[in-house]
């Protein structure tokens, strides 16, 4: 299978990055995890996987535990793709500010005339906070989604804070973060580069989630605004 190769040097250059930071010691921790004073909220336009990928998740999660059972595993409720951040989480973002049915009708606009896309999970990446799975979008439309996105909304006067932290190219999965020392981290670096090309499978993305949501999507706090299907 081809994949798109600016991606994939995208996800390499991450990945080594981050290898080397692990040899050295050099995680980062999120402190606010666990906390139940983290009231950082947003509004996030996402994709989920199915249900064998899901399953493939987990299993390789279970795997994971036996390295290092402390650290935070995203639940499979929780697994998603984001198609674009369009607030960023912040302390203090009301849903009582803003008018949503602006928002469906922009995104509406956005995705109108669009095929759906084919995303395939092939091998891991990772930053220094976490670990995620690299997806590539084998045709154009989620690119075409997005630019639109960026065009209509930047059209609007609605609250948004698209790009705003670094400008969404790949369709990538966050499944591990790191929230405590690492105990054994050459056995964890053995694993990872053990399980680097292991393939989790393809999905057709069906629909779009607007959703209200928390900094890590937890299924407790994320409220779903809006379906939108292709």
């Amino acid at each position: 299978m081809d994949l798109p190769e600016e991606i994939n040097i995208h996800y390499e250059n991450l990945w080594q990055e981050s290898i080397e930071k692990f040899r050295h010691h050099k995680f980062e921790f999120d402190p606010l995890i666990d906390s139940e004073k983290d009231m950082r909220r947003g509004i996030t336009l996402l994709a989920r996987p199915d249900k064998e990928i899901k399953r493939n998740i987990a299993s390789f999660i279970n795997e994971f535990k036996s390295i290092d059972p402390h650290q935070y595993f995203y639940p499979v409720s929780d697994i998603h793709i984001t198609i674009m951040s369009v607030i960023s989480c912040y302390e203090g973002f009301k849903m009582n500010t803003i008018d949503i049915s602006k928002y469906i009708e922009i995104i509406n606009k956005s995705i109108k005339g669009l095929n759906s896309e084919q995303i395939t999970f092939n091998g891991l990446t990772a930053s220094s906070s976490c670990i995620m799975l690299k997806g590539f979008p084998l045709q154009n439309n989620l690119n075409k989604i997005r630019n639109n996105l960026r065009e209509n909304f930047k059209k609007s006067n609605l609250e948004s804070s698209i790009d705003h932290r670094y400008k969404i190219k790949t369709a990538h999965s966050t499944i591990i973060r790191f929230k405590e020392v690492v105990k054994h981290p050459d056995q964890l670096i053995g694993f990872l580069e053990k399980n680097k090309d292991v393939p989790f499978g393809s999905f057709k993305i069906k629909s779009l989630e607007l959703v209200y949501n928390d900094w890590y999507q937890k299924a407790g706090i994320t409220k779903l605004l809006h379906t939108f299907k292709f």
